[in-house]
């Protein structure tokens, strides 16, 4: 595998004379937030964060996600927060894209740069911080835990997506893989957040339906995606977000790799009440 790269938005605002149209759409199975919208203009603030700006890429709405929120969060040199969650059932992923950042999970700090990975279940006393003289972007997952009697809450645990080995898929020759953070068999996670990855003419050779809401955002490369009736173009920056059970399939036509970020809810029952 070759080194992974990562791109991440910068901001900014298009001169006057860019034309509007994009491939922006929102419908009720999925969604396409290009990387152009990604501006100045539409970045939020949280509590308790200092020096920071967020894009919000994904949050529980009616007609659009359900089970989950995503951020791209900028923080300045010395900005970050000691008090980044607040809400006490949260669980949430970090995965950094650009600079490095000082995480500390119950006293224990540690330093993640680009293909960091940290894990922070619910209850988890967690800060972070940019300690760098440059700015850091990192994405935040954060997802309501589902307990379940019985079922030990997953621990806390940092690594690096060069540190994951990627697992082909049956009968691809390596040309669709997934690098997996945790266990699929470990029902104490009710969520994944991976990296998939295709090289040149690598596909997704049906239309996937599955009961898993997912959340896309790439990495790196470009595609032809199959959202729900749609093929759609996407490339590095976009993010895409797929309703439960909306069709999907993927052609990777190159120059170089195709790699998204992943997110989806596993290993609990459907509710059976809104």
């Amino acid at each position: 595998m070759s080194a992974p790269r990562y791109y991440s938005p910068a901001g900014g605002l298009p001169p006057q004379s860019d034309l509007t149209t994009d491939r922006a759409v929102f419908t009720e199975a999925y969604a396409v937030l290009p990387r152009g919208t990604m501006r100045d203009i539409v970045t939020s603030r949280l509590p308790f964060w200092e020096d920071t700006r967020l894009w919000v890429l994904a949050r529980p709405l009616s007609g659009f996600a359900e089970t989950f929120s995503q951020y791209i969060v900028e923080v300045a040199p010395g900005g970050g927060s000691d008090r980044p969650e607040t809400d006490p059932a949260a669980e949430a992923v970090l995965f950094v894209v650009e600079g490095s950042v000082t995480v500390t999970l119950d006293g224990e700090k540690h330093e993640l740069g680009p293909g960091g990975y940290a894990f922070v279940p619910p209850g988890v006393d967690w800060t972070v911080r940019n300690v760098s003289d440059r700015v850091t972007r990192f994405h935040l997952v954060r997802k309501a835990y589902e307990r379940i009697e019985g079922i030990d809450v997953p621990p806390a645990f940092v690594t690096n997506e060069v540190d994951v080995e990627g697992m082909a898929m049956p009968d691809t020759e390596g040309r669709w893989k997934t690098q997996r953070f945790v266990d699929p068999d470990d029902v104490r996670h009710d969520m994944h957040v991976n990296i998939v990855s295709f090289e040149p003419g690598g596909v997704i050779p049906f239309p996937e339906t599955h009961v898993m809401e997912h959340g896309l955002y790439v990495l790196e490369g470009k595609a032809v995606y199959l959202l729900n009736k749609d093929w759609v173009e996407v490339q590095e920056g976009d993010f895409m977000w797929l309703r439960a059970f909306c069709p999907q399939a993927c052609y990777a036509g190159g120059p170089g790799r195709f790699r998204y970020l992943l997110y989806k809810d596993v290993n609990r029952h459907p509710k059976l009440t809104l």
